[in-house]
């Protein structure tokens, strides 16, 4: 992809609160499996904490520290005010996106426990799909992409850019299950790029019964991400592997994948060559692994600069 200098990302996805909920024991000594059929148990826990999630939302954030401009895609509930107010700070532009006067904005209720097991709960918020037209009264978009969301908004996503011609990376991500193999075909198809983790890629395969070169004809890059072990990246100039970034310390992997993604769109906006693209996802990828919560890192760019180059431009 060449550089654009009129260029304008488009990040569609869900924009979500995420309600995080520690329980400083173990599920397993409170639920007794073979009386689950009147499962009826509490959890004293030892803190609760809200933050600011979803994969549009922290994909724009992680642009933002990179200073690429974006339009936030989404929909939202009445009581968006507050993410609204993080996101106007952090000089997001979320002026496209739609807030419900009836429904809450979607929320993940996320209970751990201290062997990292957890119990989640997923309000989808605003479930509508007429929304998604106004990417035509969009001018000059240059790159999209169509990261987790309600499924039928991303068919409708990626109808409308192939309608338009806009480029577009299709990243499926924990909503790769609900689509049936025809639909999961036809969005995959023509994209300029398909993203996901090594066991999404192969629950792809699996459902669209394709091989590995198979896949990779459907589509322009193929990006496999492998956490620790980095990522490949395979396209018409055969794969390219992306070394992971050294990390200081794991606190919390969530929220890596969409920081990769945000750092791979700026690679792709600037002209960067597809293994520079890579790494530069993999370096903003390592902040996020650092800190928890998906929108809690930060760095300057001279920051981001050193470390991409002490990891790629060095000796490792």
């Amino acid at each position: 992809m060449k550089a654009n200098n009129n260029k304008k990302v488009l990040v569609s996805g869900s924009i979500v609160y995420d309600r995080i909920m520690v329980f400083p024991g173990l599920f397993k000594d409170h639920i007794l499996p073979n009386q689950t059929h009147i499962l009826n148990v509490s959890f004293t826990l030892q803190r609760t904490d809200e933050s600011f999630g979803g994969t549009a939302g922290n994909i724009a954030y992680n642009l933002s520290l990179l200073r690429e401009p974006a339009t936030l895609l989404g929909l939202v509930g009445h009581d968006f005010s507050r993410y609204g107010k993080w996101l106007k700070k952090n000089k997001i532009d979320f002026s496209k996106v739609n807030q419900s006067k009836n429904d809450p904005t979607a929320s993940a209720y996320i209970m751990t426990d201290k062997a990292d097991n957890q119990i989640t709960g997923f309000y989808p918020g605003p479930m509508d799909v007429k929304y998604c037209s106004l990417v035509k009264k969009i001018k000059n978009p240059s790159l999209a992409i169509v990261s987790p969301d309600f499924k039928t908004r991303m068919i409708e996503y990626v109808r409308l850019y192939k309608e338009m011609g806009v480029d577009y990376i299709f990243d499926p991500g924990q909503q790769v299950t609900s689509f049936t193999a025809p639909e999961l075909r036809r969005v995959i198809k023509g994209a300029k790029v398909l993203i996901g983790n090594d066991y999404e890629i192969k629950l792809i395969l699996n459902k669209l019964k394709l091989s590995s070169k198979k896949l990779e004809q459907l589509v322009d890059i193929l990006i496999v991400t492998k956490g620790a072990q980095g990522s490949e990246i395979y396209s018409s100039e055969g794969r390219i592997a992306i070394a992971a970034v050294k990390v200081k310390n794991i606190i919390d992997p969530t929220g890596a994948g969409d920081a990769y993604r945000a750092g791979l769109i700026k690679g792709l906006i600037s002209g960067a060559s597809l293994q520079k693209a890579g790494q530069l996802a993999s370096t903003i990828a390592a902040y996020a692994v650092e800190k928890q919560g998906t929108q809690v890192h930060k760095f300057t760019l001279k920051e981001f600069t050193n470390r991409y180059k002490q990891n790629y431009e060095t000796s490792r």
